[in-house]
């Protein structure tokens, strides 16, 4: 047994070696993306100087509070009064009051940012400078300097700065965020939780998220770690290029699960370009109300697959209407992108330059038509919008003249219009009556709704209604689409099934 020791010692020596030798031929032979990026380093090195901390101050007016009252002869009596005289404020109240009033306290924040131009210009998110006083850019050698803000866009939360430079800086310049894919390495860099530049790394987890944060979410999704303090950094490809700008998380917790979200570089780019040479947002503008071609409008507008956005209403003085276009239309392609849902036609229109003249491709009853519109301009009151119904309350019993689809109907009388504020201006059959167990109830439809049109042809009665409901029931249909108004005028499709 002992004699055996050195032979067996030199066996496993050898097979140590041979191990070694073949996991490292292994790890030569693995494919880049199993074994990580190379050269974060690199790109870090490369960039960090681009980025820089924002830090803001912001005045709060502070409530009035009063003194604490205790029980005469209490022994904290004397305890409270001391501590409130040494609070006294300059006016002579208490508690930093000034005339019996606190005064205004300042608070603090901190942000992250990226120099897009050696002439001093930042890109940052919105949220980490609004309602500030004063705005400081904080370099990566600790320099700070007082900047100025250029402009705002609350719609995709980004702000440009603008400040002196001291120095020579390092800029970055942006990337084609369309071109990333799933996958892709990334790497962002902030200032989380007031560290200073932190570097993290990760993939894209998923393209054009939209998760109801703003009319024109198109969220890249990064697992690369992002805290409080990333707000308004940047996200880099491993070019060193900006595909995002880190907007939020979503965390339980408060600090990173794996979930980032980035403005991609594609909207973050024009909207910085604009707020340069404007100072504002200046978006295209269409002139409609959208909403959603669910299966079953898509099944009644013979439209295969369901796609596109269904024009719900026409603005009597926006771009479309003397274009042509119709509530019914559906918009499946706009100056040559294709349109999937409402939310694409939103950000394509939006996207696109006041003034431009472009085609917009409809499906209308069935056939496609191409109409040339030229854009307007999106003004703050002015908003592509979901259309939604809105229920009202029913609180008397109507006269009704005809059932159908679940609806009590009848025509339309002044002393109806009257009960439930129609406009004189909307036409059709109002609705006097839901059942609740009906289609019609789940879509939400209400009393005081009025229905305008049925398979895009208008209605005057309830007779017409019925009729027409039948012989769609002959003709095979699974589903009936109505144009429906509210009492203001402003129209939305609901699907309803007639089986």
């Amino acid at each position: 047994m002992i004699a055996a020791r050195p032979a067996l010692s030199r066996r496993l020596r050898m097979m140590g070696a041979a191990i070694s030798i073949g996991a490292a031929s292994m790890l030569s032979s693995m494919p880049a993306f199993a074994r990580g990026p190379e050269g974060i380093a690199d790109i870090a090195e490369k960039v960090i100087d681009a980025v820089v901390n924002i830090s803001t101050s912001q005045t709060i007016e502070a409530k009035d509070r009063t003194m604490p009252q205790l029980p005469p002869g209490s022994p904290f009596e004397e305890f409270f009064d001391d501590f409130f005289k040494n609070r006294r404020g300059p006016g002579g109240g208490k508690g930093g009051e000034k005339g019996g009033e606190f005064q205004p306290r300042k608070t603090n924040s901190l942000g992250s940012g990226f120099i897009v131009d050696t002439a001093g210009i930042v890109v940052t998110n919105n949220h980490v400078i609004a309602d500030a006083d004063e705005i400081n850019v904080i370099l990566n050698d600790g320099t700070k300097i007082k900047a100025e803000l250029v402009g705002v866009d609350k719609k995709t939360d980004l702000a440009v700065l603008k400040f002196k430079p001291p120095k020579p800086l390092t800029a970055v310049k942006f990337g084609d965020s369309d071109k990333i894919r799933l996958g892709d390495w990334v790497v962002a860099i902030g200032n989380p939780f007031s560290l200073g530049g932190t570097v993290t790394a990760g993939i894209v987890s998923a393209k054009n998220r939209d998760i109801s944060q703003g009319p024109y979410d198109s969220y890249i999704q990064t697992d690369a770690a992002i805290n409080r303090g990333n707000s308004g950094g940047p996200l880099f490809n491993l070019e060193g290029e900006v595909i995002g700008v880190n907007t939020l998380i979503i965390s339980p917790t408060g600090g990173s699960i794996g979930l980032g979200f980035a403005v991609p570089s594609k909207t973050v780019a024009g909207v910085v370009d604009q707020l340069q040479k404007f100072g504002e947002l200046r978006r295209g503008w269409l002139g409609v109300r959208i909403q959603q071609v669910t299966d079953e409008i898509a099944d009644s507008l013979n439209i295969k697959p369901a796609r596109g956005a269904l024009v719900a209403g026409v603005d009597d003085k926006g771009p479309a209407k003397p274009a042509g276009i119709e509530p019914g239309d559906v918009v499946v392609k706009f100056d040559g992108k294709d349109v999937k849902d409402p939310k694409d036609l939103s950000r394509v229109v939006a996207d696109t330059a006041v003034g431009k003249e472009v085609d917009v491709v409809i499906i209308r009853k069935g056939n496609e038509e191409t109409r040339k519109v030229t854009l307007g301009r999106l003004e703050d009151n002015e908003k592509v919008q979901q259309a939604n119904a809105k229920p009202k309350d029913d609180a008397a019993e109507k006269p009704v003249t005809q059932k159908a689809l679940g609806l009590d109907l009848a025509a339309l009388s002044k002393d109806l219009r009257t009960k439930y504020k129609i406009k004189d201006s909307v036409k059709g059959v109002v609705v006097t009556g839901v059942d609740n167990a009906s289609d019609a109830a789940e879509k939400r439809l209400s009393a005081g709704d009025v229905i305008v049109e049925v398979a895009q042809e208008a209605v005057s009665s309830a007779a017409d209604i019925k009729k027409r409901v039948d012989q769609l029931k002959k003709d095979g249909k699974k589903s009936v689409l109505l144009l429906v108004s509210n009492g203001e005028g402003e129209l939305r499709f609901v699907a309803l099934g007639v089986q």
